[in-house]
């Protein structure tokens, strides 16, 4: 059986980040990923400055903002009854949207060689009865030990199933997202821009001065599973129907082979602040541990914070003189520093998957009421800087 010292379970954005960040605390680690390639797959990410601020860390921010815009103001309208009422915020700190394939390959990039092993599918994960580290079982036969299991595999994370961590629960609504060329110039001013009219969501992020990356919401439409590309693409122009020719323009003239279909998923609050989120030598990050709406579009930031300050917790404790295998690193050091990790990132956690939930049932219901119920809520819990939160800083590596 091979005896590997960190094991990283998934090569999306949290895993190839984590793994970056541990490359650059001097710790080497494997990721395994079950695709035969880098998956460049997806349209873009909304980052924040707190995203920022650890793609710096990364070593990555550079690279990334050759090819994104800055965005200056958030916007957010909503339309009944004819009425319109609109909030603004606006942005000091740095925000871009960035295409997720070209955060991937920068990832990916930076890391060494024989990193990521791919074809690696993982089919089980049980607890050695001798030493009481994690033993990794793969599709092809083959078993990995590790001293370190990070589990980074999404939303249906094998890991956070070994946690014994409780399902995430859903939405009432389904989201597709894409790109859309002009080449001419789009001419929209550099903001974020969303709009709430009757079950649709659909909001827009200036890429570059060509590019528009945009988002649709249906609040209530299930029962479509988007078996294609053109089928989705079909359910974008139907959902897009009712509103303003410019965006339904948007949506016409969309990269088809962009676009993606999912059902909006999220970790309940409370077990974001009661879960537990090591078993031994086992933790998760990213989705796997905190998958939430995109109302706040902090997915992958956050994601990119974990991989940050749990690399640090890590070096703390294990440091780079133990070694590949960390030979000399007890389970006791291991324990406390994925503990560490664990405390430092749970209220942080906690408060975003507070408001990204507050936030997404606000738009979602119909209920007047219910509305004035979320936002007074998101008064009391966060204030009238509802931004605050992109103002975090995960700390340096």
């Amino acid at each position: 059986m091979e005896e590997i010292g960190i094991v990283i379970v998934g090569g999306g954005i949290a895993g190839l980040a984590t793994s970056i960040a541990l490359h650059r605390k001097g710790i080497k680690s494997v990721v395994l990923e079950r695709a035969e390639k880098v998956r460049s797959e997806g349209a873009g990410i909304g980052t924040l400055s707190n995203g920022w601020r650890a793609l710096d860390q990364l070593g990555v921010g550079d690279r990334l903002h050759l090819n994104s815009s800055l965005i200056h103001k958030a916007r957010t309208m909503l339309i009944e009854n004819g009425k319109k009422r609109e909030f603004v915020s606006n942005i000091v700190d740095e925000a871009r949207c960035i295409k997720r394939n070209d955060l991937v390959e920068a990832l990916s990039d930076a890391l060494p060689k024989g990193t990521i092993r791919f074809g690696s599918h993982i089919v089980s994960i049980e607890q050695d009865k001798t030493t009481l580290f994690p033993v990794v079982h793969l599709a092809n036969g083959n078993s990995i030990k590790a001293k370190v299991l990070i589990g980074c595999d999404g939303a249906n994370s094998i890991v956070s199933d070994y946690l014994q961590l409780n399902p995430k629960k859903a939405f009432a609504c389904r989201a597709v997202r894409g790109f859309t060329k002009y080449p001419n110039g789009h001419g929209f001013p550099q903001e974020v821009l969303r709009i709430k009219q009757g079950n649709v969501l659909i909001g827009r992020l200036p890429l570059t001065d060509n590019q528009v990356f945009w988002f649709l919401v249906h609040m209530q439409d299930n029962n479509h599973n988007g078996k294609d590309q053109e089928s989705i693409a079909n359910l974008c122009r139907k959902w897009a129907d009712d509103l303003s020719e410019d965006w339904k323009e948007m949506v016409k003239i969309c990269n088809v082979e962009s676009l993606t279909l999912t059902h909006l998923r999220y970790r309940a609050p409370s077990e974001i602040m009661l879960g537990k989120f090591r078993r031994g030598t086992v933790t998760v990050a990213g989705d796997a541990m905190h998958v939430m709406g995109p109302f706040l579009a902090q997915g992958g930031s956050a994601a990119l914070e974990d991989a940050v300050v749990l690399a640090r917790c890590l070096a703390r404790k294990v440091g780079p003189d133990h070694g590949d295998l960390l030979k000399d690193c007890s389970m006791k050091n291991i324990e406390e520093a994925i503990d560490e990790y664990v405390d430092e990132r749970r209220m942080r956690l906690l408060g975003l998957s507070v408001q990204t939930y507050l936030t997404g049932r606000s738009l979602q219901t119909s209920s007047k009421v219910l509305r004035l119920m979320f936002i007074a809520l998101l008064l009391l819990l966060f204030g009238r800087d509802q931004i605050r939160h992109t103002r975090y800083d995960c700390g340096r590596l």
